[in-house]
Formats: C-alpha cells, structure tokens, sequence
C-alpha cells in the first residue's frame, strides 16, 4: 500500500514524490494530557504544495486541484494534520500514510460511465400506466352539454 524508500514517497506506478518536496512542522497537541502533552511537540502538519510540485505532470496537478479543492488552501498547499499518537515519529508516518492515499485516490481516473435504455419491459409498463392515466382523465371529460 504505502511505500516509502529512504528518501521518496512512492504514490502509484507513475508518480513518487521526493521528500524534499513535503514540509514537516511540529507542534504540541490539543486536548488533556498533562505534563507530556504540554512540553512535547508531537503533533505533525505535513505540507505538500501540490500547484507547484515538480514531481507533477500538469494534468495530474488539474486532476488533485479538482478532486482535492476543497483540502487546498488558497496557493495550493495540501495541509494534513496528525495528532493521533503519543509519538513524534508515529505521527510523521501517519502524516506521510494519510498523504499517499490522498493522493493516489485524487489521481485515480474515474471509470467511464456507459449509457444505459431502459429494458423494453420497463418502457412497456411505463406506456401502459400512461395509458391507464389517460384513459381515467378522459372518463371525467365526457361530453356535457353546458346551458
């Protein structure tokens, strides 16, 4: 699933990301927790600036701007936010976890839809209910011989 050599984050078979292309901020968590929680920078904020990256092709960056706009800030910067462990190191790896499947999922190519008819069936008992309706309202509007 997530694959990571030393120094790249491989997302699929076309696209790794260097790690040099990803910031790393630090800082302490939310929450109760007391003495450790407090003094211990153990939360992680991964940083990708997907507009920018050099390891994107332009149309891989059109398709992440389009599946992922929402998650982009204004200049185009990807923000992942862990806190979940006690753990600096955890975090970083969950960061960077998070980030591959975020970004292999906005890469995926939807499937192609195929266009469907309705069975024959189906349009048969649609007619039929039409006709049904028809025939109900035409019972109301009998001739009426109006004074």
């Amino acid at each position: 699933m997530e694959e990571m050599t030393e120094q790249v984050l491989v997302i699929n078979e076309a696209v790794a990301i260097p790690l040099s292309e990803l910031e790393f901020r630090y800082s302490t968590s939310g929450g109760p927790g007391g003495q450790h929680a407090n003094r211990s920078a153990t939360r992680v904020t991964l940083l990708f600036d997907v507009v920018h990256s050099p390891s994107l092709t332009e149309v891989m960056r059109a398709r992440l701007r389009q599946t992922l706009g929402s998650r982009l800030d204004g200049a185009g910067v990807l923000a992942i936010a862990v806190q979940d462990s006690r753990s600096q190191h955890q975090n970083r790896q969950l960061a960077l976890v998070r980030l591959q499947r975020l970004l292999a999922n906005g890469l995926r190519t939807p499937k192609q839809r195929h266009k469907t008819k309705p069975g024959r069936g189906a349009v048969e008992r649609r007619l039929a209910a039409k006709k049904r309706r028809s025939q109900a309202k035409a019972a109301r509007r009998q001739d009426r011989e109006y004074p």
